[in-house]
């Protein structure tokens, strides 16, 4: 059950942009936010090390980021409900690191327009999401694409049929469940080009259904499940497009260190996600 939402700001459109959708979130969970800010103490100009002792520098911008965070969204996250907490350090491993340390059931994050997109695996999001052990819901770029509204409710889960299907399927059911929302599953079979259609009447296509009618079995799903085959990114997207999905659920490893929890796979619909993405 989500009762408590991390939500890291950095002052950006973005997240005044995610503001509204946060609050939604919240306000259909039953949770409550808490806004994280994460201060780069190491971050100054050579001028301000040749004017001032880096201490002081130091102690100057974590001061700025203070009073900044106290006054961010205030109108949206009341300080008497909304926690806010100022942390210094690497953003991404410290955002996941508080998640963890302060139980919070999910990490709600924009990503940002451009560069920053087609760059994910650089970026803070990226640390966050190899690091943290909760869900992380991260959006497309908020300030120019609002998502749609949380009261359509249409959610759809991609399940590989791994071992950790099971496991995928659960937290999204669990998840939709709370907003009640309309949970459908899907299974892209990896084909390319013109074979894409010969698998979809493969001995594969009925090895893969079976798979998929047990696992919603044993997960007691009985929400509406298809096999698609095609370029696996490509075709989940699509599949997300045209249900209208509000929200795409992904898996990530449960492991985590030099084995990481994302993979390439994941990482490229966090990029290329028209939709919201949950990843649990």
């Amino acid at each position: 059950m989500i009762r408590k939402i991390l939500f890291p700001v950095d002052f950006s459109p973005s997240c005044t942009a995610m503001a509204a959708y946060v609050q939604r979130a919240a306000a259909l969970c039953g949770a409550t936010v808490s806004l994280v800010h994460v201060c780069d103490l190491a971050s100054h100009s050579g001028f301000e090390l040749y004017a001032r002792p880096g201490n002081e520098i130091a102690e100057e911008h974590w001061n700025v980021a203070r009073e900044k965070l106290e006054q961010f969204l205030v109108a949206e996250f009341p300080r008497a409900t909304s926690e806010r907490i100022l942390l210094a350090g690497d953003a991404g491993s410290v955002i996941a690191e508080t998640a963890k340390k302060n139980e919070f059931d999910l990490i709600v994050m924009p990503t940002h327009a451009g560069r920053f997109r087609r760059m994910l695996l650089g970026s803070t999001a990226a640390k966050v999401l190899d690091d943290a052990e909760c869900p992380v819901l991260t959006t497309q770029h908020a300030e120019t694409v609002a998502p749609r509204s949380l009261e359509h409710r249409t959610w759809l889960c991609a399940v590989d049929l791994s071992s950790d299907s099971l496991r995928v399927l659960r937290s999204a059911k669990s998840a939709a469940a709370q907003v009640d929302a309309t949970l459908s599953l899907v299974h892209v079979i990896p084909a390319v080009g013109v074979s894409a259609a010969a698998d979809l009447t493969s001995g594969e296509q009925a090895a893969a259904r079976q798979r998929l009618c047990y696992l919603a079995s044993v997960a007691s799903f009985d929400g509406k499940a298809k096999i698609v085959a095609g370029p696996v990114k490509e075709t989940l997207l699509h599949a997300a497009a045209e249900s209208h999905a509000d929200v795409l659920v992904v898996g990530r490893s449960p492991r985590s260190g030099a084995l990481g929890r994302m993979r390439d796979l994941a990482y490229a619909l966090v990029r290329d996600s028209v939709c919201p993405v949950v990843s649990v």
